[in-house]
């Protein structure tokens, strides 16, 4: 028996405006850059991170970026979980693909020049 869960996000209005707010910052940051092209570079920049860094910190504060957070922490917490494989097991592996690519790499060389022969030579008598 499948069940199909539902993940329903409600959105409220304050974190609509949040977000919104975000999105007007940023557009603020760029256009203040552009704004202070008199100044020198480190000024423009200075003040584009300022108001990168305040968007940054108004979409964290929205329930969208709580749970990009949270996406954050359980990543970290799964590949925490898994057991990577020891240096001599990724030499071997990675010899066993070399090894692999090399076998195939030979064998559709010998079967195209085998192909070619009985096509070009045998078949349609073209002789190089």
């Amino acid at each position: 028996m499948a069940t199909n869960t539902q993940v329903e996000t409600v959105s409220t209005g304050a974190d609509k405006a949040k977000l919104a707010a975000a999105g007007v910052l940023v557009v603020a940051g760029v256009a203040a850059f552009y704004l202070l092209g008199k100044q020198d570079l480190w000024v423009r920049v200075l003040a584009l991170l300022v108001v990168l860094a305040a968007a940054v910190g108004t979409f964290f504060t929205s329930e969208a970026g709580r749970q990009l957070i949270a996406f954050g922490r359980d990543s970290v917490r799964e590949v925490k979980k898994v057991v990577w494989p020891t240096n001599k097991e990724a030499m071997q592996m990675t010899g066993y693909v070399f090894a692999f690519v090399v076998v195939m790499a030979l064998f559709l060389f010998v079967t195209d020049k085998t192909l070619e022969w009985v096509l070009y030579d045998l078949i349609l008598g073209w002789k190089r």
